[in-house]
């Protein structure tokens, strides 16, 4: 029993963190649909390469489907080029032609056969280890964890040897192009890793839950970090947290393990998307309301220095007719004379406000931008 939870586990915590590695690159490209669009792609691939064979295990399966995936970009970039479609129109016709030519030769050819779409669909890690991999009579483990442990090993090392070239066609696919660095050939040895991880994982955890391993993680590390190097470190992190959190959901609540795993990716992504710092939705509005206050008590100080010195000043600076002179509603008018009394801005004596150095300092900066 505990071997089965940590087999499950451990499986789910690979796949994570091998698809999350490649997604990193789908999300800087702007191209994570183009994900959605390669694990539906690749199924006419992996029903002929099982025609060929008569094996759901062969390696074969994963070739023809790394190539499919391939074929799927060369269609969707083909289509785009005309300039006639934008990309997420070619996606929107290239992937559900593919994928139903697949789901077509499975109901007429593999019908008897375990290949059928809701396995491709959904995937079930909980059967994952039952497909066992034995060498000489010894029992050397699951199937799927040694399949997404070369394909992890196959993304670190393709990004460890490659990690400049795909940093520079990421983000300036031109400047790669004039230093030689040829940023098509990148692209393509990239989709062809996508291509493979998804088919790899096909077995285990279903192409909807690959699509959210590929997006999720990468989407949530982007809110955190401007380092690429980082935003590859914390993917894998949170892959690994989303693919335990979501297998004891599942447990506990008796559920799918692939949909309790996708549910929480989007679950934590919500999370970090409202509370993280700078960026987050609490932090983006609290900023938007300290820029509402701080213009507003600029607005008062230069409104003070601008009569200082006259003959109408005393009357300017009445905070009872404030409001008139500045056209803002009285309840408002009173949260902002507070608010640059607080910031010590301005100094209240009786009904009137006088200008402290800081907030003159501060009117004196404003006229002069």
């Amino acid at each position: 029993m505990l071997q089965g939870h940590f087999e499950i586990q451990l499986i789910a915590i690979v796949t994570a963190v091998a698809c999350a590695l490649p997604g990193v690159y789908l999300v800087l490209r702007r191209m994570t649909l183009m994900s959605d669009a390669i694990s539906h792609a690749i199924l006419p691939g992996i029903v002929l390469a099982f025609f060929l064979t008569h094996s759901l295990s062969s390696p074969l399966l994963i070739l023809a489907a790394a190539g499919t995936g391939v074929l799927t970009v060369v269609f969707v970039e083909l289509l785009q080029r005309t300039k006639l479609i934008k990309e997420d129109a070619a996606i929107g016709l290239t992937f559900p032609a593919l994928f139903s030519i697949g789901v077509i030769l499975i109901s007429r050819f593999a019908g008897n056969v375990h290949l059928d779409i809701d396995a491709v669909l959904l995937g079930e890690l909980a059967y994952a280890p039952l497909n066992r991999l034995k060498v000489a009579g010894y029992d050397l483990g699951p199937v799927s964890l040694y399949v997404m442990g070369v394909m992890l090993v196959l993304n670190l090392v393709f990004i460890l040897l490659f990690y400049k070239e795909l940093k520079l066609a990421t983000f300036d696919a031109s400047l790669a192009a004039t230093l030689g660095f040829a940023p098509v050939l990148i692209h393509y040895g990239l989709m062809t890793l996508v291509s493979m991880t998804t088919v790899g994982a096909f077995d285990a955890v279903g192409s909807i839950l690959v699509v959210a391993l590929i997006a999720g993680p990468p989407a949530t590390a982007y809110l955190m970090t401007d380092r690429l190097s980082r935003m590859l470190i914390l993917s894998a992190v949170i892959g690994s947290v989303n693919a335990v959190s979501g297998y004891w959901v599942a447990y506990l609540f008796d559920v799918s393990i692939a949909g309790a795993i996708a549910t929480m990716t989007l679950l934590i992504f919500g999370l970090v998307f409202l509370v993280v710092p700078n960026r987050g939705v609490i932090a983006i509005a609290r900023r938007h309301a300290r820029q509402k206050w701080e213009f507003a008590q600029t607005m008062l100080v230069i409104h003070l220095l601008n009569h200082e010195g006259l003959p109408e000043a005393e009357a300017e600076s009445e905070i009872t007719h404030l409001y008139e002179h500045l056209r803002w509603d009285p309840t408002f008018a009173t949260q902002v004379v507070r608010y640059a009394l607080n910031n010590q801005c301005v100094l209240q004596q009786e009904t009137q406000l006088i200008l402290t150095e800081q907030g003159r300092s501060i009117a004196q900066q404003a006229l002069v931008q």
